[in-house]
């Protein structure tokens, strides 16, 4: 459901959030969230557009989150690369439909307001916090380690 690009942006944002308000360059992100720097540098130009992150160049510079993990929600991030597309009118175009959903498209525009509504509920810090024993950001393992040095 969620396209590479947001699972990426998602994976970068956590570990600033986890890091914050520490400033982390490019390398480091991509190093750690198993996102190639090609890819990321795109998006964290997204995240800058839409006043996710900050990013400053030079000594001292690198990547931070624009405001406290606290108040920083999943469906930001969502919003900032990739909104959900929600479903207004008949995707098929059929006229007699018009803005007015047939049953299949409601429920789905439902499923999708569902999501929406519970990204916009969770904030990265609430991310952080879970008392799961599975961290939003696992140590690479070791032929992740082999892979990710090759690229």
């Amino acid at each position: 459901m969620l396209s590479q690009t947001v699972e990426y942006a998602l994976r970068a944002v956590v570990f600033l959030a986890a890091e914050s308000p520490n400033a982390r360059t490019t390398d480091e992100i991509a190093a750690k969230t198993l996102v190639p720097k090609a890819y990321l540098s795109k998006v964290l130009q997204g995240l800058v557009r839409g006043g996710i992150v900050r990013s400053r160049r030079g000594v001292g510079g690198g990547v931070t989150l624009a405001d406290p993990p606290s108040k920083v929600t999943i469906l930001d991030v969502v919003n900032a690369v990739e909104p959900i597309a929600r479903i207004r009118s008949c995707p098929l175009g059929i006229v007699a439909h018009g803005a007015r959903l047939c049953p299949l498209h409601k429920r789905l525009d439902a499923a999708l307001a569902s999501v929406e509504e519970a990204f916009a509920r969770t904030t990265l810090a609430e991310v952080l916090a879970d008392p799961s024993k599975s961290v939003p950001l696992c140590e690479i393992p070791p032929k992740a380690k082999v892979k990710a040095a090759r690229r």
